[in-house]
């Protein structure tokens, strides 16, 4: 009872982390830039002189969208918490490492949800019909989650307190990941070394999940790209904790 005791109180200090982080870094420059104006205009380059119905390329657009949001403010907010001696604050408070790391997991998430949502409620209006909502709704939030605890594992390395080393890094690693991803070319279409490149990207299965719930079809059955996404989520989040932990001390000298 004692440990369980813990472990919620770490919890609800996790929520105030992001409170925290959503005051002071969702209007910070480079978040603005890559979690909202640099995915609209690849959205709009992507549906652009493509003569495919917009059902077909909504999985793609829907991929993006979550990808870009959820991964934006993970990695800049370490660096900003180090350059503005914060960090040590936190981490000489009552607050565990991996609690920290959980509330700025639940910022990212946030963020890549809420703008994530407004791209879904379109749907609708450019004649996307949602035939799975449970489905579409239960991948939206695995996806954002997803994608946010790989976007605090990209804040780990390197331990620095430039934000644009980390955006760099991130990007570098998110780009690669986009185009292998199925976005721009269902996996079925793809040859067979591009699909075994594309099931080590999580997006790969969000956007196989959103094609299935616009379409009806999927590569995977919906099942698998649950539980990937699922997996894909621990393995980062851990990941992220042990990254963190290892370069704590080199961050604080």
């Amino acid at each position: 009872m004692a440990s369980l005791s813990m472990i919620t109180g770490q919890v609800k200090r996790s929520f105030a982390v992001a409170k925290k982080d959503m005051a002071i870094y969702y209007l910070k420059g480079p978040v603005i830039i890559f979690g909202l104006i640099f995915p609209f205009f690849l959205i709009v380059a992507f549906m652009l002189g493509r003569n495919v119905p917009v059902k077909d390329l909504y999985p793609g657009i829907m991929g993006m969208t979550v990808f870009f949001t959820a991964t934006s403010v993970g990695p800049a907010i370490v660096p900003w918490e180090v350059r503005s001696m914060t960090f040590e604050r936190l981490v000489a408070s009552p607050v565990a490492t991996w609690a920290i790391l959980l509330g700025d997991t639940e910022a990212s998430f946030c963020f890549g949800l809420i703008i994530s949502l407004l791209t879904a409620m379109i749907a609708p209006l450019i004649g996307v019909s949602i035939l799975h909502v449970l489905v579409f709704g239960l991948a939206l939030v695995l996806a954002t989650i997803c994608f946010a605890a790989l976007s605090i594992l990209l804040s780990a390395y390197p331990p620095t307190d430039t934000p644009g080393n980390t955006m760099m890094l991130a990007s570098m690693v998110k780009f690669p990941l986009v185009f292998v991803s199925g976005v721009f070319l269902p996996l079925g279409q793809m040859p067979e070394w591009g699909r075994l490149v594309a099931y080590i990207s999580p997006l790969t299965y969000y956007t196989d999940l959103v094609r299935y719930s616009t379409d009806g079809v999927s590569y995977f059955p919906a099942l698998v790209d649950i539980i990937a996404l699922a997996v894909f989520t621990i393995v980062f989040m851990v990941a992220a904790i042990w990254v963190h932990e290892k370069v704590l001390t080199r961050r604080l000298t």
